[in-house]
């Protein structure tokens, strides 16, 4: 046994997750109207369930979250999105 060893060895070095800073795409892109006759685009903003990802999760400020929430309930409404579904992507 290694006597005053007090050092602590690992196989891998420990990971440093760094995180990004989250950033509203749609500011960063000048975008200023959510079109809700583009399904394909609005499936970035849904979970596999088909559910509204949070702000918290995709960095959208408020503003354009709530465009993005309205896009997303209208093009349910005209059923180019599920309301609920097993495996979206």
């Amino acid at each position: 046994m290694a006597q005053g060893s007090s050092e602590i060895r690992y196989l891998t070095p420990p990971t440093v997750e760094i995180k990004k800073k989250k950033y509203c795409r749609f500011r960063k892109n000048k975008i200023k109207y959510i079109d809700y006759k583009d399904p394909e685009f609005l499936k970035k903003f849904l979970n596999e369930q088909g559910k509204i990802l949070p702000r918290r999760i995709t960095g959208t400020s408020l503003k354009y979250q709530r465009r993005v929430a309205r896009a997303i309930k209208r093009s349910r409404h005209l059923a180019m999105l599920p309301y609920v579904t097993d495996l979206l992507k």
